[in-house]
């Protein structure tokens, strides 16, 4: 009798999502989807609202990552303003920089801490009850502390300078509007307030020093579990340096080879085009000159650690050695050393902090810039997600009159597919039942990406997955939750 199962909602994600699972005759998984069931419409209703309220709206697409759409938004409305990165003054694009480093900061450290966790500290198997951030401080008081320490250390630095924590406005046309005096840098820096940068230093390495460890002890199953050749997008520098705030363009494929090479973010068009799925609202973006099938990348922490060739920051490329040496080739396709790779941009974005916080730029009354204006702009960041794109055109009214956004989930929206699909393939095919350890595997799977849609509506302690199962009447014959 065919089959199929659904879980939905797959919550701990921002909006809704579903997965459906469809078995043959004999149990064998036919196919399998992550459904993304909500329509926002941003890019609609930006639509007609001058050009420089599009740093402010477009940032309540997320209360996790607002100063990464923030910012996105803001390099776009330079080019509409006549400027390009580089023409902004030191202070201000030395300011926008340490925002961008505090945002990844504080979103990989929710992420692992709060997210990822449970599953590595007491297993995909363990009772539902105790995959929760609450169980991990009850069993490890001082380690859920910490993240819970490291990513507020994040999120202060975003209030000194968007004056708050989620939503603040800091860029405006051409710079942005306030410094940060000395005191308030040495506040970050001097651990007397608060932990100090060092502190933050400290602790990333000794949380790598526990994931090298974890890695060693489970290895056979985190180098196979939802193992997938892919392409992996992501910025880096003119020298192959990763690069989190600007750069060129750069994607490899799952062997290496080079099928984007170093292209400028203003051409962004020119290489990428955007399929729809009838059973999805998000789209599925690819490399034209690869095409629908194998063009799709994977973006985010694996992504850029497998593009770049270094890390301009001493102590996180002594991490990334030490990652490939570990795995031992070129390009990483196995999905669950995303949290390693995560790890080892909290610790280049603490060094960046750390750099940044010592600069007398920072304090410079020189913040804004003008130049001549233009009709199009385009700004492209790497989000603690991955690379994400915001496009606006305007009108002689300065009104906006085209926008599109290319979020760094949607990249991964192919990539998510097949992760999902390997788990059923792997897990659920002709295995007859629906544990409560599989749902958690498929929550593991989709997890790793860390996706934007879990950042909103995540529910403490637990994913509330409800797993129906249908004959070939499309009758429902089992529901297995764990709620």
């Amino acid at each position: 009798m065919s089959q199929k199962i659904v879980i939905d909602p797959v919550t701990r994600v921002e909006g809704h999502g579903r997965v459906t699972i469809h078995l043959d005759d004999y149990g064998k998984v036919k196919d399998s989807f992550f459904h993304i069931v909500e329509f926002r419409g941003f890019e609609r209703f930006i639509q007609g609202h001058p050009y420089w309220e599009a740093p402010v709206l477009v940032q309540r697409l997320c209360g996790i990552c607002p100063v990464s759409h923030h910012l996105a938004a803001a390099k776009a409305i330079d080019q509409l303003v006549g400027l390009e990165p580089g023409d902004l003054s030191a202070g201000a694009d030395k300011l926008r920089r340490l925002l961008h480093y505090a945002q990844i900061f504080q979103s990989h450290a929710l992420h692992f801490f709060y997210l990822a966790s449970p599953d590595l500290l007491f297993g995909a198997d363990a009772p539902k009850e105790k995959r929760n951030v609450v169980a991990v401080a009850i069993e490890n008081r001082e380690l859920a502390t910490r993240g819970i320490l490291m990513r507020k250390y994040g999120q202060e630095i975003i209030k000194a300078i968007a004056g708050k924590k989620i939503h603040g406005i800091s860029a405006v046309p051409g710079g942005v509007y306030k410094n940060l005096n000395p005191q308030e840098r040495n506040y970050f820096l001097d651990g007397k307030s608060i932990e100090s940068l060092d502190t933050m230093i400290e602790w990333v390495r000794e949380v790598l020093d526990f994931m090298k460890d974890y890695h060693l002890k489970h290895r056979k199953n985190l180098d196979e579990f939802a193992f997938y050749p892919s392409g992996h997008l992501g910025l880096v520098t003119d020298g192959n340096a990763m690069e989190l705030y600007h750069g060129v363009m750069r994607a490899i494929d799952g062997e290496g080879n080079v099928t984007l090479d170093n292209v400028s973010t203003n051409d962004y068009l020119q290489y990428f085009s955007e399929a729809v799925e009838k059973w999805s609202y998000m789209k599925f973006p690819y490399l034209k000159n690869v095409g629908r099938e194998n063009g799709w990348n994977r973006v985010g922490p694996l992504a850029r650690i497998n593009v770049c060739d270094i890390i301009n920051t001493p102590l996180a490329e002594e991490e990334r050695k030490a990652f490939f040496e570990f795995y031992g080739k070129p390009v990483n396709n196995s999905t669950m050393y995303s949290h390693w790779a995560r790890l080892i941009e909290m610790l280049h974005c603490a060094e960046m902090m750390g750099d940044l916080l010592r600069d007398d730029d920072l304090s410079s009354d020189d913040l804004i810039r003008t130049g001549q204006k233009s009709h199009t702009g385009i700004g492209i960041i790497e989000a603690p997600r991955g690379t994400l794109t915001h496009h606006y055109e305007i009108d002689d009214k300065d009104m906006i009159t085209k926008c599109n956004l290319i979020v760094s989930t949607t990249h991964n929206n192919e990539a998510m597919n097949r992760a999902v699909r390997w788990v059923a393939n792997e897990m659920i095919s002709q295995k007859g039942t629906i544990s409560d350890g599989m749902l958690n595997h498929v929550e593991m799977a989709i997890r790793a990406y860390d996706p934007c849609l879990s950042c909103a509506t995540q529910a403490i302690g637990k994913m509330p997955l409800r797993v129906e199962l249908f004959n070939a009447q499309n009758e429902i014959i089992k529901v297995v939750t764990n709620v």
